[in-house]
């Protein structure tokens, strides 16, 4: 299998946004995976059914982000080689970065099938479903390897400058997910658990039929099963590399985990407003997201061949079109958010106040449209300690001080609460500025 881009010569915005459609198709599907599963369990399972697939879910969600934010790790690293002309030894970044992840997806099942009863309690599962909920995470947590196997897949393709394989591989899990939803839950009626065992079902035949492509395409680099191993420096770059992007997601969701608690201490109104917008939030950041993924494969590959100058036009390159995509998503979210929240409820006081919410994540769309090019930037660049930093920045520094002061305005408006994110971003992109700046004296030097 020869390299699918090559992204060291020729145009750069054509190729970075045909990249970036299938990681934008990808992360749509996956935000789409665990609302198939709600909305199947809702219609034909029982109340304590659908808060265990809500529960549960959030717990694997956060479970399966670290897993994939670590193994960009993988992608970045197979990039710069790939661009320093040394593709040939990305067999042993691949045994390094299998061996780990099976390391990580052990450690990961061990955790959530010993510990589900803790996990449940932490979530305040309802008494009703507590059993239910513990039973979900443990199935899932069981496939917790699978599950690794399948985001490592996606990481090594992005890496080779392959970002279609990873979406038909997510188009599988997606459609045999569904088909195990409906069999499982709507005609065997084993409610959360069967929405567990297809979720782990799906992904264990995506892999398989991943497994069935590489052998028959092949890679481009030699490989074999004797290479999964922690070859000890290339094992060392991976985590000096992914880790940082992990802990950093972490801590991130963590924050906005914070100012949920705060808004809840405003009402129930507040809260389910709130909960409303970030599902909305969650698509309309899709399109910096797949940017931010795709500047890193595409930065990693021009670092590797140290072509600073194109990494830098591609940085320009993504804002750009990020922009463009931005405005549109501005205008959407800002003047019709009534619209997209009333897809969600019918309760007018949080139709009304998750549009209000949601403004302020439309100034937000405009920022993200910078900021997360840069951290892909950043990210491709290997400066993923840096990123961790200035997420870390945004998110305890501003983002959650400027939602708990705007909480104690008297009454508090939701609008004002959100300008948080947008404030945050602003302060994250000074950071990226200044970084920017740096990196490129040094290079000139």
């Amino acid at each position: 299998m020869a390299l699918s881009h090559n992204f060291t010569s020729g145009p750069i915005a054509g190729p970075l946004f045909r990249f970036a459609l299938p990681v934008m198709g990808a992360l749509l599907l996956q935000s789409l995976y665990g609302a198939v599963d709600l909305f199947i369990v809702g219609h034909f399972a029982s109340s304590a059914d659908v808060s265990a697939v809500s529960t549960g879910s959030q717990i694997l969600q956060t479970f399966t982000m670290l897993t994939a934010s670590f193994s960009m790790g993988i992608t970045i690293l197979l990039g710069q080689y790939i661009g320093a002309g040394r593709g040939k030894e990305g067999g042993t970044i691949a045994g390094s970065g299998i061996c780990l992840c099976l390391l990580l997806g052990l450690f990961f099942t061990f955790c959530l099938t010993v510990f589900a009863p803790t996990f449940a309690g932490w979530m305040n599962a309802p008494a009703e479903a507590f059993e239910k909920t513990v039973s979900y995470i443990r199935i899932c947590g069981g496939g917790m390897v699978v599950i690794i196997c399948y985001n490592l897949i996606g990481s090594l393709f992005r890496g080779i400058g392959d970002s279609k394989t990873p979406l038909m591989t997510v188009a599988i899990a997606s459609v045999f997910n569904t088909f195990g939803d409906l069999l499982l839950v709507a005609f065997f009626h084993q409610g959360a658990a069967g929405a567990a065992l297809a979720t782990v079902a799906a992904q264990t035949l995506s892999v398989v039929i991943s497994y069935v492509i590489i052998k028959k395409r092949g890679l481009p680099f030699p490989f074999s099963l004797s290479m999964v191993r922690l070859h000890g420096a290339t094992a060392l770059r991976i985590v000096k590399l992914g880790l940082p992007i992990a802990l950093q997601d972490l801590l991130v969701g963590l924050s906005f985990l914070l100012i949920m608690s705060i808004v809840n201490r405003i009402g129930l109104t507040a809260s389910a407003s709130i909960g409303v917008s970030e599902k909305i939030c969650g698509f309309i950041m899709l399109i910096p997201g797949s940017f931010m993924q795709s500047m890193s494969a595409f930065v990693a590959q021009n670092v590797g061949a140290r072509r600073f100058d194109r990494a830098e036009k591609a940085l320009f390159s993504g804002i750009a079109m990020g922009l463009a995509a931005g405005v549109c998503m501005f205008t959407i979210s800002f003047f019709y958010g009534t619209h997209l929240t009333a897809l969600f409820t019918s309760d007018e006081a949080v139709v009304l106040g998750a549009a209000d919410y949601l403004k302020a994540y439309a100034i937000d769309c405009l920022l993200t449209s910078v900021l997360f090019s840069s951290i892909g930037f950043f990210n491709g660049l290997g400066m993923t300690r840096f990123v961790m930093v200035q997420g870390i920045v945004g998110a305890f520094c501003v983002r959650v001080p400027v939602s708990y002061l705007m909480s104690l305005e008297v009454p508090p408006r939701l609008f004002h609460i959100g300008l948080a994110t947008p404030a945050s971003s602003a302060v994250q992109i000074l950071l990226c500025v200044i970084a920017f700046l740096s990196v490129k004296k040094k290079n000139k030097n």
